[in-house]
């Protein structure tokens, strides 16, 4: 590691992304939860795109990842965090000598320490909506968390983030989503394109809304700062 901990702190984080419209959210989470950190974004705008149109992602799709993981630590990267929920399994199988965080594991830990019965799933991409209720379905069975969750997929939302429209997005999500999200004690975005929306969504729906972005970037944060104290603890 070649940060510590204290005013020295400022870790280089790679932000990879499978499309343009994580970059902007992910980088607004890291400036309010991990002002330290000096972003770097690494992209393959054809990652979530080829995953679409393959019904899946790929052992191709998959190499494809690993390969920019690794240009990202030969690159300096003192943390990754991979932006893409259908890629966020890699954090998990690959050896890195760096902490690689997957997009909404964070999220996911949020939902289940917070109390919540019931939760409804929030995409745009039926591919995503369906990858995060099974995972998350998965990580509440491991917890043995008693879990219900709902989904609902907003195509729509997909012309409104192209054109930054964060506000009427937060509107039209919240009118598609009203009736089912009054049975939930929570919305979970599944998608960092969706998180700019969050908190305009809570205010409409009255109930907590949860984004990948901000948990994932606090909890990057308190690894970093952990390997950081031990290094430092180390060599004094």
């Amino acid at each position: 590691m070649t940060f510590a901990a204290g005013p020295s702190f400022r870790p280089r984080v790679a932000l990879i992304s499978a499309t343009t419209s994580a970059i902007a959210p992910a980088a607004v989470a890291f400036a309010e939860e991990f002002p330290e950190a000096r972003l770097w974004n690494v992209l393959d705008d054809r990652l979530l795109a080829d995953a679409e149109d393959s019904a899946g992602v790929t052992p191709e799709l998959v190499r494809r990842m690993e390969r920019l993981i690794e240009y990202a630590v030969d690159g300096g990267a003192e943390g990754i965090l991979l932006t893409c929920s259908q890629y966020g399994f890699l954090s998990r199988i690959m050896n890195t000598p760096v902490p690689v965080e997957a997009p909404d594991d964070a999220s996911f830990a949020d939902v289940l320490t917070r109390g919540f019965r019931s939760v409804l799933i929030v995409a745009s991409l039926r591919s995503t909506l369906d990858d995060t209720l099974a995972r998350l379905e998965a990580a509440a069975a491991l917890a043995g968390t008693r879990l219900h969750l709902d989904g609902i997929c907003e195509p729509n939302a997909v012309t409104f983030l192209a054109a930054g429209k964060s506000a009427q997005l937060a509107s039209e999500l919240a009118a598609a989503i009203r009736g089912r999200a009054r049975r939930a004690d929570a919305v979970l975005l599944a998608q960092y394109s969706l998180a700019p929306t969050a908190e305009i969504l809570q205010t409409i729906i009255g109930r907590p809304v949860l984004s990948g972005p901000v948990s994932a970037a606090r909890r990057l944060r308190a690894r970093l700062l952990d390997l950081a104290e031990a290094a430092e603890g180390a060599t004094t």
